[in-house]
Parts: structure tokens; sequence; C-alpha cells
């Protein structure tokens, strides 16, 4: 029975750093209009579910405030739509992020202010998995 168990958590570890391997981590979105008060991602890869969240940035490309998230969930996420907490105007950058579930009080409640560990930015080799957008 020991020997069970070990062999299962041994194919469930190996499961999961295959996902990431095979599947890879990911976020994709294109330039799109925001008007509607909302920004969506084409696709998201994820190992656990977790969150898009929406960050805005500019030319050094680095997060700045939160304007928005979603939940996902483990695996393939299409069209995922976040509400836009404020007003983005044509030419902004918005980068779109794969965030965790992990670190904080309650799941399903987003957590997560900026520099916080609560359901923070998941990261492969030490990068953010996000793709940057521009606000058309």
């Amino acid at each position: 029975m020991k020997t069970l168990i070990i062999a299962t958590a041994a194919t469930l570890a190996l499961s999961t750093a295959a996902f990431a391997m095979d599947h890879g981590l990911k976020v994709e979105g294109m330039d799109q209009d925001v008007s509607g008060g909302t920004v969506t991602a084409s696709k998201i890869m994820a190992e656990k579910n977790g969150w898009l969240v929406v960050h805005r940035t500019g030319d050094d490309m680095k997060p700045g405030p939160v304007v928005g998230h979603a939940p996902l969930k483990a695996g393939e996420n299409t069209d995922v739509t976040a509400i836009l907490t404020e007003e983005v105007a044509s030419g902004d950058k918005l980068m779109l992020m794969l965030h965790g579930e992990d670190g904080g009080m309650e799941t399903g409640i987003f957590e997560y202010t900026l520099g916080a560990k609560e359901d923070g930015p998941v990261k492969v080799d030490g990068k953010l998995v996000m793709t940057v957008v521009t606000a058309q």
C-alpha cells in the first residue's frame, strides 16, 4: 500500500511537471477595443486554478496598478474577459498576467495588491507569465 501511495505521488508530480513543459504556461492576447469596459485574453494555459490579472504598464514593461481580474481554471482557458475597474484610454498598455490562487485567506476571492504574495504572479524560470496589449 505504501509503495502504491509513493508511486501515485511520483506520477502526479511528473504529470504536473510534464503539463508545464508540454503545454507551456502562457497568456495570449492582442490589441483591442476596451471602450466597453473590458479586456479579453484569447488563451491562457494555467497549471492550477488562478487569475487573469490586468495591470497597467508602460514602455518599461513593469507591472503597475491592477485594473481588472477574472478567475481561471486549471488547464486551457479561452476568451477570458476581465471587467476594467477604471477607465483605460486608447493607446494605454495593459499587461495581462497569470496569477495563482495561493497564500490568501479565502479560495475564490482575489486578494492580491501590488507587491503582495497573496494570489501573486506565476513565474516560470523567474519570468512573469504575461503578455502586453494596447488599448484601441
